[in-house]
């Protein structure tokens, strides 16, 4: 899909919030504090895409997570320290929305049989080819209120307040989960309307030695949750496990971990002795 470059989408960049649109954000929110009332009221015509309130990571990062994983209905920042490691993680969550997702970028560079490896089915990714900002900011917004939409990406630089908060309302409208994928500036960045903000970078892979050269075995990545909204910010090293379909704790980061809080303890002690 490709909007002309001379031929801006209706309705026009820069319009202001309709009266309509803020309701339909009002009206979600109450839904979803009230989702069987919401439910027998309007029957079928609830999202698809909102059966439930969350998208499962993995356990150990769900606990630590509001709502026991990450929301639905809501935008989420992705900053990309490695490129590879964040398109992974953004294409397993995209996967786990469960429905038509769309990829929107000025070029868009996603790779359907690469982000097949993480449950993302090519069948079910649409990539949206925007060059102007404000046609991929309206093309992000329009298909985080449509019904039909689980999920949407936007590959962007970056976003002002006023942008972000519209995505956001339309992702409550709508019932989708946004994700804006942003490159990393190597800070935790400013003030965002994002429910959550996370870094993503590349650890080593998993291969043993054995076999192809070319085997470099499950991704393995660094999680760091910056910002979060009930949640304090923690990193956790994770491996996916493409064969199982699963996102784990590595446990050679969650060792190495432990061995560094004994030396930390250990080096306190030596201090306070030495005093």
């Amino acid at each position: 899909m490709t909007f002309p470059p001379d031929s801006p989408p209706s309705p026009p960049p820069g319009h202001a919030l309709d009266r309509p649109a803020v309701l339909a954000a009002l009206r979600a929110r109450i839904a979803r504090l009230d989702r069987s009332g919401a439910r027998a009221a309007a029957g079928d015509s609830l999202p698809l895409c909102d059966a439930t309130d969350s998208l499962p990571l993995c356990d150990a990062i769900d606990q630590r997570l509001p709502g026991g994983g990450l929301a639905r209905a809501a935008v989420h920042e992705v900053l990309a320290a490695d490129p590879g490691a964040a398109a992974g993680f953004c294409g397993l969550l995209l996967a786990r929305a469960r429905g038509t997702v769309l990829w929107i970028a000025a070029e868009p560079d996603a790779w359907p049989p690469g982000l097949a490896r993480f449950g993302l089915s090519p069948a079910d990714l649409v990539l949206v080819q925007a060059p102007r900002r404000q046609d991929a900011l309206w093309a992000m917004e329009e298909s985080l209120r449509c019904p039909g939409v689980a999920g949407a990406l936007l590959a962007v630089d970056g976003l002002d307040l006023t942008a972000a908060r519209r995505l956001q309302l339309a992702a409550e409208a709508g019932g989708a989960i946004g994700l804006l994928l942003c490159p990393d500036t190597g800070e935790a960045g400013g003030a965002t309307a994002a429910l959550t903000r996370w870094r993503v970078g590349a650890l080593a892979g998993t291969a043993s030695g054995i076999g192809s050269a070319h085997d470099l075995g499950d991704p393995r990545w660094s999680l760091e949750l910056l910002r979060g909204r009930g949640a304090r910010p923690q990193r956790w090293e994770v491996v996916w496990r493409p064969a199982l379909d699963r996102l784990d704790l590595d446990d050679a980061g969650v060792e190495a971990d432990e061995r560094d809080a004994e030396v930390e303890t250990v080096t306190l002690h030596a201090r306070r002795r030495a005093r």
